[in-house]
């Protein structure tokens, strides 16, 4: 009996790996057991970097937030509780987005939060 390889399924899982490989650098994206080992951390970097996003805009939502709460006489801490007893609730993306592109809006809210905390 002639020996079975499974040829067409075997060939598609190659070139499926070799596919994800594509634009890799040397063998990486030629040799099929280099192109498995680089397509798998790359999965595991990009699973991994999917949470680490996330933390890394917030850190960046905060730093323009509170540079732009500074440039008006507050600092971020302040201001967010200031925030919070006026019940505004603008989410820190949105803060960031103001701070950096309409200074006036910012400036707005910061007086906002520096006449609730005043009157708290």
């Amino acid at each position: 009996m002639p020996r079975a390889t499974n040829n067409p399924a075997s060939r598609r899982r190659r070139k499926k790996t070799i596919k994800l490989a594509a634009g890799y650098r040397g063998s990486r994206h030629r040799l099929l057991k280099t192109a498995q080992q680089a397509v798998e951390h790359s999965d595991q970097y990009a699973y991994r970097d999917r949470k680490t996003r996330k933390r890394d805009f917030r850190r960046l939502w905060i730093a323009r937030i509170n540079a732009g709460a500074r440039a008006n006489g507050l600092t971020y801490n302040r201001f967010m509780e200031g925030l919070r007893k006026a019940n505004v609730e603008l989410d820190r993306k949105v803060l960031a987005d103001l701070a950096v592109n309409n200074a006036d809006a910012f400036a707005r809210l910061v007086d906002l939060a520096k006449s609730t905390l005043a009157a708290a």
